[in-house]
């Protein structure tokens, strides 16, 4: 799949799959139809993404999977197969939030708080499709985080 990169609001790069930006219409109703199948192509594209280097993972990890008689080359496979692994537990964590936002869309609570049930708004959704809470409702969430860290 063909990505293109596409600067957004704030100037930092993202990537949007070959899909640009939306251009919100005068009037337009927050989380229409439109609004809807926007992020149900890029949450689907993250997606098949995803899935899709998984896949390669799997395959490099069968092909290159050696028993190397030098124990300094099997330390050096063996280092990058953890990276991998590590990689994909990231991805693989990802993908269970980008498949909890595609129900969210077919439910109907797709682009609100979880915490306030306010809007989250485009150009956050945008940067962070998979986001559940707006920034405010974030930003108290990991001050409260580091506050109980600090404790421990």
């Amino acid at each position: 799949m063909k990505t293109k990169k596409v600067k957004n609001v704030n100037g930092t790069l993202i990537q949007q799959f070959g899909i640009d930006g939306y251009k919100l219409r005068a009037k337009e109703k927050y989380m229409s139809k439109r609004q809807l199948n926007h992020f149900t192509k890029i949450l689907n594209a993250w997606k098949e993404q995803l899935e899709n280097e998984a896949g390669k993972t799997v395959d490099h990890m069968q092909k290159e999977s050696n028993n190397l008689a030098d124990p300094n080359d099997r330390a050096s496979q063996e280092s990058e197969f953890g990276l991998e692994l590590r990689t994909r537990d990231r991805e693989r964590k990802l993908l269970r939030k980008i498949q909890t936002s595609l129900n969210k869309i077919k439910s109907g609570n797709y682009g609100y708080c979880d915490e306030t049930g306010e809007e989250i708004g485009l150009k956050r959704l945008e940067a962070r499709p998979v986001a559940s809470l707006t920034l405010e409702a974030q930003e108290r969430r990991e001050i409260s985080d580091k506050q109980y860290s600090d404790i421990r």
